[in-house]
């Protein structure tokens, strides 16, 4: 084992350039949510460019260092898709040979008829649309009539917006419960999400008692550490995105600050194993709100929370950071972007510096981390020997 512990952050949206195939999936021309970014506004990180982030991608306040803390690189997906289940499958070994079913229409009248009936109740929207429009579009009519919201987005998902006065948070999880049993073969989202909301005619906003219900993944890495005796602890949707699976110990987060802090609280108590992170933040927050200044700010936040985390961890710690998707906030779409990720990795007391290169899959993440623990992921190649 040349770690005993891991701990693996991923940077939701954080890409860092198109993929040769943006076009098949609908993208801008030039999507490159970390480099457009840094264009439209100086980036101060300090800290990820210590690791090695302006070695591997150079713009605007982003410069390489001579001597890099970390080693760096960047992945790309395999999979069909730029979605959050898609990328997290595929971190985890999971490659995909079709991507989960798009409803960039709204759902069909046979299946929402269905689910009405047996909801009890009729439905309001049913169209892609951003969820902050959306409620503050038809929040009246849905306080007013009891009937949930029902959206979706560029992503496979099928979500249900409802004022947690009107339809208390039990019986939306359990609204949601029933979507996710009926959304089966050709209907197989991603995820139904649940996405509460509070607040009155003009000034609704959303809580942070969103849930998830994600398919089940098939075997994975999670699964062999788990079988391996490897304790899991997941800080953020990581939970959600595996329906707890491998997972022995797990924290909600509200925000990308409470998730850095929960990251390092697990720094100070685990002994051995995986801490699992995803920070939402950058993607829910800004990047599909076209926030550049948000997103900049997010990433400042992050970069000054790093140095903490950094200084959190021991001599036999691997700190592996990297992203699932793009979500560039500086082109007129609102929707995920098909881009390379980036991969930093740091260990306390050992060189930097090296080139991992481009990876040709996330896979190949989860295949150093189970290598590590004497797992073997079920797809990827391993560069732990690149990090001695």
């Amino acid at each position: 084992m040349a770690y005993q512990r891991i701990f693996w952050v991923v940077l939701d949206s954080v890409g860092i350039g198109a993929m040769p195939d943006w076009a098949d999936y609908g993208d801008p021309a030039g999507s490159d949510t970390l480099g457009n970014i840094a264009r439209q506004r100086r980036l101060e990180l300090p800290n990820l460019c210590g690791l090695g982030l302006g070695n591997l991608k150079a713009a605007e306040g982003l410069a390489p260092v001579e001597k890099p803390l970390g080693h760096y690189g960047r992945c790309g997906l395999k999979s069909p898709g730029k979605d959050t289940t898609t990328g997290h499958w595929e971190m985890v070994g999971v490659i995909l040979d079709k991507p989960f079913p798009l409803f960039p229409n709204g759902f069909p009248a046979e299946f929402l008829a269905r689910f009405e009936a047996e909801t009890g109740r009729r439905t309001l929207g049913n169209r892609a649309a951003s969820g902050t429009e959306i409620i503050a579009e038809l929040g009246d009519e849905h306080v007013r009539s009891g009937s949930p919201i029902v959206y979706t987005s560029a992503d496979s998902v099928f979500q249900i917006a409802a004022h947690e006065e009107v339809i208390g948070l039990f019986e939306l999880y359990r609204i949601c419960e029933i979507a996710r049993k009926m959304l089966v073969g050709k209907m197989e989202v991603g995820r139904v999400i649940a996405r509460p909301f509070v607040g009155q005619p003009g000034a609704y906003m959303r809580t942070g008692n969103r849930k998830d219900y994600a398919v089940a993944p098939p075997r994975m890495l999670l699964d062999g550490l788990d079988r391996a005796g490897v304790a899991v602890h997941s800080v953020g949707k990581i939970f959600d995105i595996f329906l707890g699976r491998g997972i022995r110990s797990y924290e909600k987060t509200k925000s990308n600050a409470e998730g850095v802090a929960k990251t390092i609280a697990a720094a100070g108590e685990m002994e051995r194993g995986l801490v699992f992170t995803n920070l939402v933040d950058f993607d829910s927050l800004y990047g599909h709100r076209n926030d550049v200044e948000g997103y900049a700010r997010a990433l400042e936040e992050f970069d000054a929370g790093l140095k903490d985390l950094m200084g959190a961890l021991r001599e036999g710690d691997l700190l592996i950071l990297t992203a699932d998707h793009g979500c560039d906030p500086t082109t007129a779409s609102t929707d995920h972007s098909r881009e390379y990720v980036p991969l930093l990795t740091y260990a306390p007391g050992r060189e930097g510096g090296r080139d991992l290169g481009t990876r040709a899959s996330l896979a190949d993440v989860g295949q150093t981390v189970g290598e590590n623990f004497g797992v073997k992921s079920p797809a990827g190649e391993s560069f732990l020997s690149e990090l001695a």
